[in-house]
C-alpha cells in the first residue's frame, strides 16, 4: 500500500485524546513520523503513541502547557532536540494546530481567566506555533489548523470559542498568502459536533437536538476530521491552500 506521508515528519498539537488523536493516526498510517503533543495527560499521549507503533507507524511524544506564554517555545525546544538527535537536523513537513479548549457559556457566564484561558490556546499558541514552525518547514510544507462551524452558525453558548475560531479562518487566509512562495499550503478544517469530550455539552441536550440541526444526520467521529486534515496533508492537495473546509455533516445548511 502506497504511503503518501512516507519521509514525512508531522506535528499534530493536542493530540492525546479526541480529534487530535485520530489525526495523529492518521497521519502516521500515510507514513509520517508524528510528534504527539500533549498538555497535561503523559498516559494519554504515550497511548497514543503505542497506538501508532502498533499499528506499524513512528511517533514519539512532545509536552508543552500552550496555556503557558512561553509553551510553543518549549514545545519546539523539546522537538528540535529530537529531531536533531534523530536527524541531525529539525527540519518539519507538517504542522497541525489542533490543540484547543471550549468553554461554553453565554455571553454573560464566562469569566475572565476562563476567557484568558481560551484566549492563550486558541488564538495565541497557534499563532506562535505556526511562526515557528515557519522557520523549519521545508517547502512544499502543509499548515493545517482546527476551526469550528460555529463561525458560520451562531451558537449563543459559544460566544468566545467562536470568536477564537473566527480567528482561526482569517489567520489561514493571510498565513496562506504569505508562505505561498515557498508552496507551504495553509488550510483549515472545521468540525461540527463530533464525538468527543469537548463535545459533551453539545450532546448533552440529546442526539435528536444535534442531528435536526444537520443535514447527514448522524453524529461526527474523530476520524471523519481525520481524513480531511489526511488529504490535506497529501501531495494531493498541493494545488489547495488558504481554504477553511467544513467537516460538520452539513451542519445549518437546510432550511
Amino acid at each position: 500500500m502506497t504511503k503518501p506521508l512516507l519521509n514525512k515528519i508531522a506535528l499534530v498539537t493536542g493530540a492525546s485524546r479526541g480529534i487530535g488523536r485520530a489525526i495523529a493516526l492518521a497521519l502516521a498510517a500515510d507514513g509520517a513520523l508524528v510528534a504527539v503533543h500533549y498538555g497535561a495527560s503523559q498516559q494519554a499521549g504515550e497511548e497514543t503513541v503505542a497506538t501508532i507503533k502498533a499499528a506499524g507507524g513512528e511517533a514519539f511524544l512532545v509536552q508543552a502547557d500552550l496555556e503557558k506564554p512561553d509553551g510553543p517555545q518549549h514545545l519546539f525546544a523539546r522537538l528540535d532536540a529530537e529531531l536533531n538527535a534523530r536527524f541531525g537536523t529539525n527540519h518539519l513537513d507538517i504542522l497541525v494546530n489542533n490543540a484547543g479548549v471550549a468553554p461554553f457559556g453565554e455571553i454573560g457566564q464566562l469569566d475572565e481567566a476562563s476567557f484568558d484561558r481560551l484566549i492563550a490556546i486558541n488564538v495565541r499558541a497557534p499563532y506562535f506555533l505556526a511562526q515557528a514552525a515557519a522557520q523549519r518547514l521545508r517547502d512544499g510544507g502543509r499548515v493545517i489548523n482546527l476551526s469550528s462551524a460555529v463561525t458560520r452558525v451562531g451558537v449563543g453558548a459559544a460566544v468566545a470559542y467562536s470568536a477564537t475560531k473566527g480567528f482561526i479562518d482569517s489567520f489561514t487566509l493571510s498565513l496562506a498568502s504569505g508562505l505561498a512562495s515557498r508552496a507551504i499550503t495553509v488550510n483549515a478544517v472545521a468540525p461540527g459536533v463530533i464525538d468527543t469530550d469537548m463535545a459533551a455539552p453539545m450532546l448533552s441536550g440529546g442526539v435528536d437536538f444535534v442531528l435536526a440541526k444537520q443535514a447527514l444526520k448522524r453524529v461526527g467521529k474523530p476520524e471523519d476530521v481525520a481524513d480531511v486534515v489526511r488529504f490535506l496533508a497529501s501531495p494531493a492537495a498541493g494545488w489547495v491552500t488558504g481554504q477553511v473546509i467544513d467537516t460538520s455533516g452539513g451542519s445549518g445548511i437546510a432550511f
